[in-house]
């Protein structure tokens, strides 16, 4: 089948809409009751999480299990089983949702399948077992509306995500999918395309906040026999998953996004630039671009409109630094993956020197419903300059891991203890790093500080492309910073000195510190060198490099003197500051520490108290894991 004209495609989505009724109407409903085939309901929907989190953790097993006792209770044609992408309660997965009654089940196995089918489909019972249970409560959650992680969430570029199949194009397309394609390109000039982008206020979502729109136009304004629209799919990030997940669950709207960039620059070639470590999102992208192919949506004649575009997949080896736009285009030329100076800026000179746009994956995924719902309402979420919502991979020391949406403004404090659900263990928070390793630590003062663009640069850290690590008391950091520090060090393309050389003189003086052998010399040599390397290295991965290091010396001053002056580190995270010693009023001298030691450091006779050498003891620890009387102690 080929959808050829706009008429065609209204056909497809009043019909495809049916498919999605059931869901749509049950989001809407809070009643709370459950039903099932024998109370009467006549059609169900069963949606299993597909995401590469709840798959890795057995949901597609869950999926045939269930499959396969419909059928065998004849009930397949009663039934729709449907994987979804990511729902984002990854701490929670696998998640299983019933339809219509809207029921929200968490940490599902495949084994629970008969309870979900005998219990709840067949019976309308619910599986209180299976329900999420409020900490704060300790009562169940049927539906997901009622459960904090979702309740100050507003999903826009995640508008698909967990709710259709996402190799269906026609439930995508029951979902007002490819209109904003097919409107731009039937109804809109490109010049026209472009100003509502401007007016939406959207801003590069991949970490540089440019302005999209603008960035637009510099590239319709390129006059050339060829452009290129390239999307970044190339997230590097520790502990992100923004873009794969977007990828996973609502592949189209990259599809449809791309398409309409090509026709607003007056491009006909797009290229999608992501990592190999992704196979289940380029599974997922490759079936949109042939299912879009197919439609007629992509390729030549798009809707008889006379507009020509088409998209390519190219892989990346997995190299952070080819995350900034000309490292990426070098990569897709088949060079090394290094930066260039700008000017001339890819909208001018990009892939094969012809004018490129490039945008990363969360960008595109905004601009379908931008140019469906109008760009006003976009403005209308959001603060005055960091307009619409962003998505963050919550990640660490955090109750609710997962994926979220929240409008931009929304404070750290809303994230971390309303919809994160407070720090792992009622430990104590210490200090939050948004923006991954180029961004900053953020520490208890910060907390009511808005989420944009500007807030976060101003306190010293970022919005990057999406990271948000929470970190408690036992972290230690110094050894942070360090760890940051390492893997841009490692992910350095080499190209400048201040990266090549500077970071690494840095990541030196932070083993000195955390290794027992730095000075107060040496956190002045941190901070001058940091702030050298921020105004000359060549692109953003250098220049936002030593932003760990600055912030951390800026709001834990105070640990980092700990560590050179009083060589302690009050986290116990640094092995060459901790001094492990035996209390000789506990030890009943059982040898069991001396016998697991490593190092022959432990000294003693049976059945009297032992002693450490401390010149032999290498901290690992293992005398402490063993001492059944807590004798041993680390300071």
């Amino acid at each position: 089948m080929k959808v050829l004209t706009i008429e065609d495609l209204k056909a497809v989505r009043t019909a495809a809409a049916k498919k999605l009724f059931l869901r749509e109407e049950s989001d809407k409903s809070t009643d709370g009751h459950s039903s099932g085939l024998d109370a009467g309901t006549s059609h169900m929907q069963v949606l299993i999480c597909g995401g590469t989190g709840c798959k890795a953790s057995s949901s597609h097993l869950i999926c045939d299990k269930i499959k396969e006792l419909l059928e065998d209770r004849g009930l397949s044609d009663k039934v729709d089983v449907i994987t979804t992408g990511c729902f984002g309660f990854c701490e929670k997965g696998p998640v299983v949702k019933i339809i219509p009654d809207n029921t929200f089940y968490t940490q599902v196995t495949p084994d629970d399948a008969h309870d979900i089918v005998n219990e709840h489909i067949i019976g309308g019972r619910r599986v209180e077992r299976l329900l999420y249970v409020d900490p704060k409560t300790g009562q169940s959650v049927s539906d997901s509306k009622h459960i904090d992680f979702y309740r100050k969430q507003k999903r826009v570029a995640l508008r698909n995500c967990g709710f259709i199949d996402p190799e269906n194009i026609e439930e995508y397309i029951a979902r007002d999918g490819y209109f904003a394609l097919a409107t731009s390109i039937l109804q809109k000039t490109p010049d026209d395309v472009i100003e509502e982008v401007k007016r939406s206020g959207l801003r590069g979502r991949g970490g540089g906040g440019f302005p999209t729109g603008v960035k637009w136009g510099f590239a319709r304004k390129s006059v050339s026999d060829i452009k290129y629209v390239v999307c970044n799919a190339d997230e590097g990030d520790p502990g992100a998953f923004m873009d794969r997940s977007i990828m996973e669950g609502d592949p189209h709207s990259i599809v449809e996004a791309m398409a309409i960039c090509g026709y607003s620059i007056g491009s006909s070639k797009g290229l999608v630039y992501i990592r190999a470590e992704y196979p289940l999102a380029i599974h997922r992208l490759k079936t949109a671009i042939g299912q879009a192919r197919e439609w007629g949506l992509l390729g030549d004649n798009i809707l008889g409109s006379g507009f020509n575009f088409d998209i390519e997949i190219r892989y990346g080896a997995g190299a952070f630094v080819c995350g900034e736009e000309t490292a990426l285009i070098h990569s897709m030329e088949g060079k090394r993956g290094e930066p260039t100076m700008k000017p001339p800026f890819p909208a001018e000179s990009g892939y094969l020197g012809k004018p490129t746009n490039v945008n990363n994956v969360e960008t595109f995924a905004n601009i379908p419903v931008i140019l469906t719902r109008g760009a006003d309402w976009f403005a209308s979420i959001g603060t005055e300059k960091s307009k619409g919502t962003k998505v963050f991979a919550l990640a660490g020391k955090i109750n609710n891991v997962g994926l979220i949406e929240v409008p931009m403004g929304t404070t750290l404090r809303e994230v971390i203890y309303e919809i994160g659900g407070g720090i792992k263990g009622g430990k104590k928070f210490k200090a939050v790093q948004t923006g991954g390793p180029s961004g900053g630590c953020l520490t208890e003062k910060h907390l009511d500080i808005p989420i944009d663009f500007d807030s976060l640069l101003a306190e010293g850290s970022m919005m990057g492309s999406g990271g948000m690590i929470v970190m408690d008391e036992d972290d230690c950091m110094v050894s942070v910073a360090r760890f940051y520090l390492d893997f841009t060090v490692e992910e350095s393309c080499g190209k400048c000195t201040p990266c090549r050389i500077g970071n690494k003189r840095l990541l030196e003086t932070l083993d000195k510190i955390t290794g027992g052998r730095g000075t107060e010399e040496d956190l002045k040599t941190l901070s001058v060198l940091g702030k050298v390397i921020k105004d000359t290295a060549l692109c953003g991965l250098g220049q936002t490099s030593p932003n760990p290091v600055l912030s951390t010396l800026n709001n834990f001053y105070d640990e980092y003197l700990e560590h050179v002056r009083d060589h302690k580190c009050r986290a116990k995270q640094c092995k060459a500051l901790l001094t492990y010693s035996i209390n000789p009023s506990l030890c009943i001298g059982c040898h069991l520490c001396a016998k697991n030691c490593p190092a022959d450091a432990i000294i003693g006779d049976v059945r009297k108290p032992h002693i450490i050498n401390p010149n032999n003891c290498i901290r690992c620890g293992m005398c402490m894991a063993r001492c059944k009387f807590k004798a041993i102690s680390v300071n």
